[in-house]
Protein backbone atom coordinates (compact mmCIF):
# COMPACT_ATOMS: atom_id res chain seq x y z
CA UNK A 1 0.00 0.00 0.00
CA UNK A 2 1.02 3.51 -0.86
CA UNK A 3 -0.31 5.02 2.54
CA UNK A 4 1.79 2.62 4.55
CA UNK A 5 5.31 3.03 2.82
CA UNK A 6 5.78 6.46 3.85
CA UNK A 7 5.53 5.03 7.68
CA UNK A 8 7.90 1.85 7.19
CA UNK A 9 10.95 3.70 7.86
CA UNK A 10 9.82 5.94 10.23
CA UNK A 11 9.43 5.86 14.30
CA UNK A 12 5.70 5.18 15.40
CA UNK A 13 4.29 8.44 16.53
CA UNK A 14 1.94 9.35 19.01
CA UNK A 15 -1.42 7.70 18.47
CA UNK A 16 -4.30 10.13 17.96
CA UNK A 17 -8.12 9.24 18.96
CA UNK A 18 -10.06 8.82 15.58
CA UNK A 19 -12.78 11.31 14.62
CA UNK A 20 -13.78 9.95 11.34
CA UNK A 21 -15.39 6.80 9.50
CA UNK A 22 -12.95 5.81 6.61
CA UNK A 23 -14.61 2.83 5.54
CA UNK A 24 -17.86 0.71 6.39
CA UNK A 25 -17.45 -3.16 5.69
CA UNK A 26 -20.21 -5.62 5.72
CA UNK A 27 -19.99 -8.75 4.08
CA UNK A 28 -20.18 -11.35 6.93
CA UNK A 29 -23.39 -12.22 7.95
CA UNK A 30 -23.13 -12.98 11.42
CA UNK A 31 -21.09 -11.85 14.24
CA UNK A 32 -17.76 -10.63 13.38
CA UNK A 33 -15.53 -12.92 16.48
CA UNK A 34 -12.05 -11.73 15.84
CA UNK A 35 -10.50 -8.58 13.45
CA UNK A 36 -6.28 -8.69 13.40
CA UNK A 37 -4.31 -6.14 11.23
CA UNK A 38 -1.63 -8.17 9.20
CA UNK A 39 1.63 -8.52 11.46
CA UNK A 40 4.27 -8.05 7.98
CA UNK A 41 4.40 -4.39 7.97
CA UNK A 42 4.53 -3.77 4.53
CA UNK A 43 1.31 -6.15 4.32
CA UNK A 44 -0.42 -4.39 7.24
CA UNK A 45 -3.24 -3.12 4.73
CA UNK A 46 -4.99 -6.32 4.96
CA UNK A 47 -6.79 -7.37 7.51
CA UNK A 48 -8.25 -10.53 9.32
CA UNK A 49 -11.54 -11.08 10.10
CA UNK A 50 -13.23 -14.11 11.96
CA UNK A 51 -16.96 -14.75 12.00
CA UNK A 52 -19.86 -17.25 13.28
CA UNK A 53 -21.15 -17.35 9.63
CA UNK A 54 -18.58 -19.84 9.28
CA UNK A 55 -16.27 -17.64 6.94
CA UNK A 56 -12.69 -16.27 7.43
CA UNK A 57 -12.11 -13.23 5.37
CA UNK A 58 -9.05 -10.76 4.31
CA UNK A 59 -9.89 -6.97 3.53
CA UNK A 60 -7.93 -4.53 1.89
CA UNK A 61 -8.77 -1.88 4.74
CA UNK A 62 -6.71 0.89 3.96
CA UNK A 63 -6.48 1.56 0.32
CA UNK A 64 -10.20 0.19 -0.68
CA UNK A 65 -12.01 -1.26 1.85
CA UNK A 66 -12.47 -4.33 -0.45
CA UNK A 67 -12.71 -8.01 0.49
CA UNK A 68 -9.86 -9.38 -1.04
CA UNK A 69 -10.31 -12.98 0.02
CA UNK A 70 -13.39 -15.43 1.83
CA UNK A 71 -12.72 -18.78 3.32
CA UNK A 72 -15.24 -21.45 4.06
CA UNK A 73 -13.20 -24.25 5.76
CA UNK A 74 -15.32 -24.68 8.36
CA UNK A 75 -18.45 -25.91 9.01
CA UNK A 76 -19.51 -23.90 12.36
CA UNK A 77 -18.83 -20.42 13.30
CA UNK A 78 -15.17 -19.44 13.65
CA UNK A 79 -14.30 -17.85 16.84
CA UNK A 80 -10.26 -17.28 16.63
CA UNK A 81 -8.30 -16.96 13.66
CA UNK A 82 -4.42 -15.42 13.56
CA UNK A 83 -1.97 -14.36 11.25
CA UNK A 84 1.44 -16.22 10.49
CA UNK A 85 3.88 -14.36 11.52
CA UNK A 86 5.09 -14.52 7.94
CA UNK A 87 1.86 -13.08 6.90
CA UNK A 88 1.21 -15.88 4.07
CA UNK A 89 -1.12 -17.74 5.87
CA UNK A 90 -4.01 -17.74 8.26
CA UNK A 91 -4.72 -20.42 11.19
CA UNK A 92 -7.98 -20.47 12.57
CA UNK A 93 -10.37 -22.49 15.28
CA UNK A 94 -13.85 -22.90 15.28
CA UNK A 95 -16.70 -24.42 17.42
CA UNK A 96 -16.65 -27.35 14.76
CA UNK A 97 -13.68 -27.94 16.54
CA UNK A 98 -11.40 -27.98 13.60
CA UNK A 99 -7.99 -26.41 13.20
CA UNK A 100 -6.83 -24.95 9.89
CA UNK A 101 -3.59 -23.59 8.58
CA UNK A 102 -4.43 -21.83 5.02
CA UNK A 103 -2.71 -20.45 2.61
CA UNK A 104 -4.20 -17.40 1.79
CA UNK A 105 -2.56 -17.17 -1.39
CA UNK A 106 -4.26 -20.52 -3.05
CA UNK A 107 -6.65 -21.09 -0.07
CA UNK A 108 -5.58 -24.60 0.45
CA UNK A 109 -5.39 -25.96 3.90
CA UNK A 110 -1.58 -26.75 4.92
CA UNK A 111 -2.42 -27.89 7.88
CA UNK A 112 -5.49 -29.32 9.36
CA UNK A 113 -6.49 -31.24 12.33
CA UNK A 114 -9.75 -32.23 14.20
CA UNK A 115 -9.50 -31.38 18.04
CA UNK A 116 -11.75 -32.66 20.92
CA UNK A 117 -13.21 -29.27 22.27
CA UNK A 118 -14.54 -26.41 20.43
CA UNK A 119 -11.99 -23.70 19.92
CA UNK A 120 -12.16 -20.05 21.46
CA UNK A 121 -8.68 -18.89 21.35
CA UNK A 122 -5.46 -19.54 19.47
CA UNK A 123 -2.39 -17.73 19.59
CA UNK A 124 1.15 -18.00 17.77
CA UNK A 125 4.08 -18.15 20.05
CA UNK A 126 6.23 -14.38 19.67
CA UNK A 127 9.16 -16.31 18.98
CA UNK A 128 8.78 -19.73 17.67
CA UNK A 129 6.79 -19.40 14.36
CA UNK A 130 5.70 -22.91 13.93
CA UNK A 131 4.06 -22.94 17.53
CA UNK A 132 0.55 -22.07 18.66
CA UNK A 133 -1.32 -22.85 21.59
CA UNK A 134 -5.07 -23.47 21.54
CA UNK A 135 -7.95 -23.65 24.11
CA UNK A 136 -11.67 -23.66 24.23
CA UNK A 137 -14.35 -25.88 25.70
CA UNK A 138 -12.24 -27.96 27.69
CA UNK A 139 -9.81 -27.84 30.72
CA UNK A 140 -6.81 -28.72 28.62
CA UNK A 141 -4.94 -25.97 26.37
CA UNK A 142 -2.59 -27.47 23.70
CA UNK A 143 0.30 -26.53 22.18
CA UNK A 144 0.92 -27.75 18.85
CA UNK A 145 4.04 -27.51 16.50
CA UNK A 146 2.77 -27.17 12.65
CA UNK A 147 6.53 -29.46 11.33
CA UNK A 148 5.29 -32.30 12.59
CA UNK A 149 1.45 -32.04 13.13
CA UNK A 150 1.32 -33.17 16.46
CA UNK A 151 0.48 -31.40 19.97
CA UNK A 152 3.59 -30.68 21.94
CA UNK A 153 2.37 -30.43 25.04
CA UNK A 154 -0.86 -30.35 26.92
CA UNK A 155 -1.61 -28.04 30.11
CA UNK A 156 -4.04 -29.00 32.49
CA UNK A 157 -6.24 -26.96 34.82
CA UNK A 158 -9.35 -27.64 36.62
CA UNK A 159 -11.57 -25.68 34.48
CA UNK A 160 -14.67 -25.85 32.05
CA UNK A 161 -13.15 -23.20 29.16
CA UNK A 162 -10.59 -20.96 27.88
CA UNK A 163 -11.56 -17.66 26.94
CA UNK A 164 -8.00 -15.96 25.79
CA UNK A 165 -4.76 -16.65 26.18
CA UNK A 166 -1.85 -14.06 26.52
CA UNK A 167 2.11 -14.65 25.76
CA UNK A 168 4.16 -12.66 27.73
CA UNK A 169 7.57 -11.05 26.68
CA UNK A 170 9.88 -13.86 24.87
CA UNK A 171 7.24 -16.11 25.22
CA UNK A 172 8.17 -18.49 28.32
CA UNK A 173 5.27 -18.09 30.34
CA UNK A 174 1.51 -17.62 29.11
CA UNK A 175 -1.57 -16.41 30.85
CA UNK A 176 -5.20 -18.17 30.27
CA UNK A 177 -8.54 -16.41 31.37
CA UNK A 178 -10.77 -18.88 32.21
CA UNK A 179 -14.48 -19.55 33.09
CA UNK A 180 -13.52 -20.73 36.41
CA UNK A 181 -15.46 -18.66 38.96
CA UNK A 182 -17.55 -20.43 41.97
CA UNK A 183 -19.69 -18.26 44.33
CA UNK A 184 -17.44 -18.45 46.81
CA UNK A 185 -13.69 -18.33 45.01
CA UNK A 186 -12.24 -16.46 42.36
CA UNK A 187 -9.49 -18.85 41.72
CA UNK A 188 -8.37 -20.24 38.59
CA UNK A 189 -9.44 -16.78 36.67
CA UNK A 190 -6.47 -16.08 35.03
CA UNK A 191 -3.80 -18.89 35.30
CA UNK A 192 -0.13 -18.68 34.58
CA UNK A 193 1.91 -21.26 33.19
CA UNK A 194 5.40 -22.27 32.23
CA UNK A 195 5.49 -22.94 28.91
CA UNK A 196 8.69 -25.61 28.69
CA UNK A 197 7.52 -27.65 31.27
CA UNK A 198 3.63 -27.44 31.69
CA UNK A 199 3.55 -26.40 34.97
CA UNK A 200 0.98 -23.72 36.77
CA UNK A 201 2.65 -21.10 37.94
CA UNK A 202 0.13 -18.89 39.52
CA UNK A 203 -3.63 -19.63 39.73
CA UNK A 204 -4.09 -16.90 42.29
CA UNK A 205 -3.39 -13.43 40.50
CA UNK A 206 -7.26 -12.23 39.77
CA UNK A 207 -9.75 -12.31 42.88
CA UNK A 208 -12.90 -10.66 42.19
CA UNK A 209 -15.46 -12.64 41.22
CA UNK A 210 -15.62 -11.79 37.39
CA UNK A 211 -14.63 -13.88 34.04
CA UNK A 212 -12.13 -12.09 31.99
CA UNK A 213 -12.97 -12.58 28.30
CA UNK A 214 -9.82 -11.24 26.94
CA UNK A 215 -6.17 -10.26 28.07
CA UNK A 216 -3.57 -7.95 26.72
CA UNK A 217 -0.53 -7.04 26.26
CA UNK A 218 1.65 -3.49 27.04
CA UNK A 219 4.11 -2.53 24.05
CA UNK A 220 6.27 -1.17 26.70
CA UNK A 221 6.00 -1.87 30.33
CA UNK A 222 5.81 -4.76 31.94
CA UNK A 223 2.26 -4.84 32.26
CA UNK A 224 -0.81 -6.46 31.32
CA UNK A 225 -4.74 -5.47 30.97
CA UNK A 226 -7.76 -8.19 31.75
CA UNK A 227 -11.40 -6.97 29.90
CA UNK A 228 -13.27 -7.71 32.96
CA UNK A 229 -17.26 -9.04 33.17
CA UNK A 230 -17.63 -6.49 35.90
CA UNK A 231 -17.36 -3.63 33.41
CA UNK A 232 -14.02 -2.49 34.04
CA UNK A 233 -10.46 -3.12 32.85
CA UNK A 234 -7.89 -4.25 35.25
CA UNK A 235 -4.52 -3.52 35.03
CA UNK A 236 -1.44 -6.16 36.29
CA UNK A 237 1.88 -7.02 36.78
CA UNK A 238 3.70 -9.26 33.76
CA UNK A 239 5.67 -10.49 36.05
CA UNK A 240 5.74 -12.77 39.34
CA UNK A 241 4.16 -12.65 41.34
CA UNK A 242 1.69 -10.79 38.62
CA UNK A 243 0.32 -8.33 41.45
CA UNK A 244 -3.39 -6.46 40.43
CA UNK A 245 -2.32 -2.68 40.40
CA UNK A 246 -5.33 -1.31 42.87
CA UNK A 247 -4.84 2.17 42.06
CA UNK A 248 -5.98 1.55 38.26
CA UNK A 249 -9.29 0.73 36.40
CA UNK A 250 -10.40 1.69 33.85
CA UNK A 251 -14.41 1.92 34.00
CA UNK A 252 -17.49 3.65 31.78
CA UNK A 253 -17.55 0.34 29.01
CA UNK A 254 -20.08 -2.57 29.32
CA UNK A 255 -19.24 -5.70 29.15
CA UNK A 256 -22.66 -7.68 29.71
CA UNK A 257 -21.32 -11.04 28.81
CA UNK A 258 -20.24 -10.17 25.40
CA UNK A 259 -16.49 -11.37 24.83
CA UNK A 260 -15.14 -7.68 24.50
CA UNK A 261 -11.91 -7.49 23.15
CA UNK A 262 -9.46 -4.50 23.93
CA UNK A 263 -5.78 -3.20 23.44
CA UNK A 264 -3.08 -0.80 23.75
CA UNK A 265 -2.42 1.66 21.09
CA UNK A 266 1.46 1.15 19.35
CA UNK A 267 3.05 3.63 21.62
CA UNK A 268 1.53 2.64 24.82
CA UNK A 269 -0.43 5.77 25.68
CA UNK A 270 -4.14 4.71 25.06
CA UNK A 271 -6.31 2.29 25.75
CA UNK A 272 -9.02 1.27 23.93
CA UNK A 273 -11.88 -1.21 24.21
CA UNK A 274 -15.17 -2.36 22.89
CA UNK A 275 -18.67 -2.12 24.41
CA UNK A 276 -21.49 -4.09 24.94
CA UNK A 277 -23.65 -0.82 24.08
CA UNK A 278 -21.78 -0.44 20.46
CA UNK A 279 -19.73 2.54 21.36
CA UNK A 280 -15.04 2.45 21.72
CA UNK A 281 -13.97 3.53 24.63
CA UNK A 282 -10.69 5.18 24.81
CA UNK A 283 -8.53 5.41 28.06
CA UNK A 284 -5.59 7.60 29.04
CA UNK A 285 -3.34 4.40 30.44
CA UNK A 286 -1.50 6.14 32.61
CA UNK A 287 -4.18 8.15 34.67
CA UNK A 288 -6.97 5.54 33.41
CA UNK A 289 -9.59 8.49 33.11
CA UNK A 290 -11.67 7.83 29.89
CA UNK A 291 -10.21 10.71 26.85
CA UNK A 292 -13.37 10.02 24.31
CA UNK A 293 -15.77 7.61 23.65
CA UNK A 294 -16.92 6.76 19.79
CA UNK A 295 -20.79 5.81 19.04
CA UNK A 296 -19.27 3.24 16.07
CA UNK A 297 -21.99 0.44 16.28
CA UNK A 298 -25.31 -0.30 16.83
CA UNK A 299 -24.94 -3.56 18.16
CA UNK A 300 -22.27 -4.66 20.81
CA UNK A 301 -18.91 -3.75 19.80
CA UNK A 302 -16.44 -6.93 20.37
CA UNK A 303 -13.36 -5.72 19.41
CA UNK A 304 -10.99 -2.54 18.27
CA UNK A 305 -7.54 -2.52 17.40
CA UNK A 306 -4.93 -0.11 16.09
CA UNK A 307 -2.72 -0.15 12.94
CA UNK A 308 0.20 -1.06 13.88
CA UNK A 309 2.07 1.19 10.93
CA UNK A 310 -0.30 4.35 10.93
CA UNK A 311 -0.87 5.93 13.86
CA UNK A 312 -4.86 6.94 14.35
CA UNK A 313 -6.85 4.47 11.78
CA UNK A 314 -8.58 2.17 13.99
CA UNK A 315 -10.50 -1.28 12.78
CA UNK A 316 -13.72 -1.86 15.33
CA UNK A 317 -16.17 -5.23 14.80
CA UNK A 318 -19.19 -5.64 16.16
CA UNK A 319 -22.20 -8.48 16.72
CA UNK A 320 -24.14 -7.57 13.39
CA UNK A 321 -21.25 -8.51 11.15
CA UNK A 322 -20.38 -5.33 10.56
CA UNK A 323 -16.77 -4.41 10.19
CA UNK A 324 -15.61 -0.15 10.29
CA UNK A 325 -12.31 2.00 9.31
CA UNK A 326 -11.61 4.96 11.51
CA UNK A 327 -9.33 7.88 11.43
Amino acid sequence: SELIKPYLGSKYKVTEVPKSLIFYMSKHSGPVNEIQWCPVLEQSHMLLTASMDRTVKVWDAVDTGCCLKTFSCHSSAVRAARWSSCGRRILSGGFDSMLHLTDIETGKQIFSSKTEFRISALKFHPTESNIFICGGFSPEVKAWDLRTSKVLRVYRAAVQQTLDILFLPEGREFLTSTDAVSRDSADRTIVAWDFQSAAKISNQIFHERYTCPSLSLHPKESVFVAQTNGNYLALFSAQRPYRINKKKRYEGHKVEGFAVGCEFSPDGTLLVTGSSDGKVFFYNYHTSRIIRTLSAHKEACVSATFHPVLPSLLATCDWAGEIKIWQ
